[in-house]
């Protein structure tokens, strides 16, 4: 390696520091390994080729070819680091293949495993304090700077969600007052202290009350679809109750309840009936309806606070709860079940019961995936089964085992991206992956495959965004 570097940089350096570099580089490898010298050689290559041309004179052309060369050495240095992504079709299968090879043991596990040598080809690119912690460290500092949104920004965010979510109410008892709506209510992450980042986000359920004697729900495995996660509600006895004895019949296709057809009607209520310019003046925001989404959307700007509403229709019946929330594609009677409710209860009691840290767990990784460019396709109801499934195998949840847990959560998520089936905590049955594409999922797996062997390097380019 030092021939090769000494051909491609050789130069005269009258102050000696050539020989000093070129000796440098030749006995390298010896002490760091064939890695580290790869490293070293072009990153210091590149510090004596900027020396160089300072202290000397060259024509326009070796200029150029001296230009040219930097450059080169810089691509080579980014390759050597670079982890090769495995082919497309190998991907999935291949994703948690090598997990338990030593290659994927954490840097704080190797210094703790005996007979294993700490290595010394990584890049040292962290500042002397933030290497000296341990990951657990890592996590906790990460979840204080990063995670954590302060008070007066959640409480800012509900009451302005509340102010308005009173407003569209009192307009759509006036607007339709033949439909019977039941009492909008806040629901979301922020209302469950489960938001990260920024206090951005807040659903408005909107809830629809159905004539029991005349509405059925239709489960999913009965459907066209067949899929448990996505119910019908079907009218009944039309032979003796005929059309326009609910007032949800107009919202009827083929005998079954239209989520579709609802959302569309009050997307153009919210879009052009409802006058958000004097609501948001009565309230000192910005109200704006967002036009083109298939989901109903308002963007809300009050000063600097930033705050998105999305308006969620939602029936109950017994333990179900279905929102007007359909699958992509040509079915349009389709009612998702939601099993947020049962999440966040769950999740609460698993940590009352034992002081755990999964709630903390859990918004890390929210934290973590929210602005990724691949991992932010993980929703939190996909992490939260995550957590439950492993709280069934794995009893420590203390906040001394949050290093562990995050990194098992890490290794549990690969394995299901790997299949590409994601089991619903609740319901088996339920692939919450479903409406993944393929190739979405094989960069989330090859993402997280990734981290696995270095999850702090996963937080911390979170952190530098």
């Amino acid at each position: 390696m030092a021939d090769l570097v000494h051909k491609r940089g050789k130069r005269q350096d009258d102050n000696g520091l050539g020989g000093a570099v070129d000796f440098l580089l030749a006995n390298a490898r010896l002490v760091l390994g064939l890695g580290g010298a790869a490293v070293l050689a072009i990153a210091t290559l590149a510090v004596k080729r900027l020396i160089d041309r300072a202290t000397s004179s060259p024509d326009e052309d070796d200029t150029k070819a001296e230009q040219k060369s930097i450059e080169e050495s810089w691509q080579d240095l980014s390759l050597i680091k670079a982890v090769p992504k495995p082919p497309k079709k190998q991907s999935r299968a291949d994703l948690s293949e090598s997990l338990l090879s030593p290659s994927a043991i954490l840097p704080a596990q190797a210094a703790e495993t005996p007979g294993h040598p700490t290595s010394l080809e990584t890049p040292q690119v962290e500042s002397r304090t933030l290497l000296c912690l341990t990951f657990q460290e890592k996590l906790l500092s990460y979840y204080r700077n990063h995670i954590t949104i302060p008070e007066s920004d959640v409480a800012l965010g509900k009451q302005l969600a509340k102010d308005i979510c009173i407003e569209l109410q009192s307009f759509l008892q006036n607007k339709c007052p033949e439909l019977p709506f039941g009492s909008m209510f806040l629901s979301g992450s922020l209302c469950d202290d489960l938001q990260v980042v920024a206090a951005d986000h807040v659903c408005f359920m909107l809830p629809l009350v159905f004539e029991t004697t005349l509405w059925s729900l239709i489960p999913g495995e009965d459907t066209i679809v067949k899929d448990p996660q996505f119910w019908m509600i079907r009218r009944t006895d039309l032979e003796y109750f005929p059309r326009g004895s609910s007032p949800w019949d107009r919202f009827i296709v083929g005998r079954y309840l239209s989520s579709n057809v609802i959302n569309e009607a009050l997307h153009k209520m919210l879009v052009a009936s409802v006058n958000w310019p004097a609501i948001g003046s009565m309230l000192e925001c910005l109200i704006r309806p967002v036009m083109a989404s298939e989901e109903l959307k308002l963007e809300v700007t009050h000063y600097e606070t930033q705050l998105n509403i999305t308006l969620c229709p939602v029936t109950e019946a017994g333990d179900k709860v279905l929102l007007a929330k359909p699958p992509k594609g040509l079915v349009e009677n389709l009612w998702r079940q939601s099993f947020y409710r049962s999440e966040v209860s769950k999740l609460k009691d698993l940590d009352a019961a034992d002081s755990g840290a999964r709630r903390c767990c859990l918004k890390i990784l929210k934290g973590v995936c929210k602005n990724h460019p691949f991992l932010s396709k993980l929703t939190g109801s996909h992490l939260t089964h995550v957590l439950l499934h492993l709280s069934e195998t794995e009893s420590d949840w203390a906040e001394e085992a949050l290093a562990a847990r995050f990194q098992h959560v890490l290794e549990a998520l690969v394995g299901y991206l790997e299949t590409g089936f994601l089991p619903c905590y609740f319901n088996r049955q339920i692939n919450l992956f479903c409406e993944l594409l393929e190739e979405e999922i094989d960069e989330m797996g090859y993402a997280l495959y990734s981290a696995v062997s270095q999850p702090d390097l996963l937080l911390q380019e979170q952190a530098d965004k």
